[in-house]
């Protein structure tokens, strides 16, 4: 496990860089997310602009001014950040041996950051006096779709992140509750209760909606962008599930009773006899975690074909999140591993993902009628994580008698809405007329 790419080149490369440890591997995954989604995307507009689905619009850009002033002070507070706390950190004993309390701290290098933000006007100044004109001039520039991407990424970004995090707490509100007690009292710094718990759907839902009306603002085809979005959607959901495995930010699945750990952290197959020993030698840690030894969560599935333990049952060792024991022969932080190896589900989404976007990838020549490669989206992402749930930890709602998460909801909406959009599509879009 690497809770940060301070563990990741340790270990690989035997080098040991302080700064790393302030970039965590699930925040490094998530922006290779991003970027990769960001491709998927721009590919796609641009064959669809080839296509005559799209068009573009018109701005006018005054071009030869110099920098203003409120270009200069935002570079100047954008670089002063980088150098109190980024730069400035290597220059405080002990800075990164808790990076996100840190981060979230009054601390840093007040020099430094000052020269960092000095040198970031500059530039800024410098790039704009190279363009400067005697006399600035207007010109009208078109903007494809395929040119907003950037602004649709942040777009999904901050209304993804904000949307994630309410539905997080409309979820498991007395968990957020909790660490917002243990911030006020010192506990918990606020970097974790912000980006703890992040529930997927919430982002899904809450950035679509701002995506639609960025799209409706600036005149694009809606019903053809989504289609475009479709694969770069689910490319994006792999590659970030590769951060929620390899940081272990607790988003597994349910204790494999296949399988038992030791103290270094490595699952081993077990019997029932040893299993249930296990559970009695760890019943503190999951009274604690579960309320009591009848509540905890499992299933019994074996290894096979001779693939890795690990594919089964993992114990997450160095989790970010410190669930878990302590390892044997490790100080500091990062230090816990789980008693009881769980389902490394995280894992499974991203193969399963990575299989469902290649489909897509394949299909999105294939599908001529508009709305139907969403409709399909939907249709997997959907049945997707439906059934990862079954083997998920989560929340559940009493819902007619029946214990329910909140993702297993919004899942059969999502197929039922896929559904309803792949058959009639041709009905509602076929006929659509074109932009003009």
């Amino acid at each position: 496990m690497y809770p940060n790419l301070y563990y990741f080149f340790k270990e690989i490369f035997g080098v040991e860089i302080e700064g790393l440890k302030i970039i965590n591997s699930f925040g490094f995954f998530v922006a290779l997310a991003f970027i990769a989604a960001a491709w998927a995307l721009t590919s796609e507009l641009k064959r669809k602009q080839k296509q005559g689905l799209f068009v573009y619009t018109e701005q006018e850009h005054i071009i030869g001014k110099p920098a203003s002033i409120s270009e200069l002070v935002v570079h100047f507070f954008l670089g002063f950040l980088f150098g109190f706390k980024i730069i400035g950190g290597f220059f405080m004993p002990n800075a990164f041996d808790d990076p996100q309390a840190f981060i979230f701290s009054s601390q840093g290098n007040w020099l430094i950051g000052i020269i960092v933000g000095a040198v970031f006007a500059w530039l800024k100044w410098s790039e704009k006096n190279k363009q400067k004109l005697p006399t600035p001039e207007k010109r009208i520039i078109r903007i494809w779709p395929h040119d907003r991407v950037g602004d649709m990424v942040i777009y999904a970004a901050v209304f993804g992140f904000a949307g994630a995090k309410v539905f997080d707490i409309l979820e498991a509100p007395h968990t957020f509750f909790k660490m917002w007690q243990a911030v006020k009292e010192g506990k918990q710094d606020f970097g974790s209760l912000l980006f703890s718990g992040l529930t997927f759907y919430g982002g899904l839902i809450v950035a679509g909606i701002a995506i639609i009306v960025y799209a409706k603002k600036n005149k694009i085809a809606i019903i053809h962008l989504v289609d475009a979005f479709a694969p770069a959607m689910m490319l994006a959901y792999a590659v970030g599930r590769i951060g929620c495995q390899v940081a272990g930010d607790g988003d597994w699945g349910i204790i494999n009773s296949a399988f038992i750990s030791n103290e270094q952290g490595q699952s081993i197959v077990a019997t029932a006899e040893q299993f249930n020993a296990a559970m009695q030698t760890n019943s503190n840690y999951l009274i604690s975690k579960f309320g009591s030894l009848q509540q905890v969560h499992s299933a019994h599935f074996e290894p096979f074909l001779g693939l890795p333990n690990w594919m089964f049952a993992y114990t997450y060792p160095h989790n970010v999140v410190g669930d878990g024991v302590a390892l044997a022969n490790c100080t500091g932080m990062h230090c816990n591993y789980l008693p009881l190896p769980v389902f490394p589900t995280p894992f499974y989404e991203l193969t399963m993902c990575l299989i469902l976007f290649f489909i897509l990838w394949a299909l999105r020549k294939k599908i001529k009628i508009p709305g139907q490669m969403m409709g399909i989206y939907l249709i997997f992402n959907g049945t997707e994580r439906f059934l990862i749930e079954k083997i998920r930890v989560n929340a559940t709602y009493n819902i007619l008698g029946m214990q329910i998460t909140q993702a297993e909801i919004i899942s059969l909406i999502l197929v039922f809405a896929g559904v309803l959009l792949f058959t009639q599509s041709k009905k509602w879009f076929v006929n659509q007329v074109k932009q003009s």
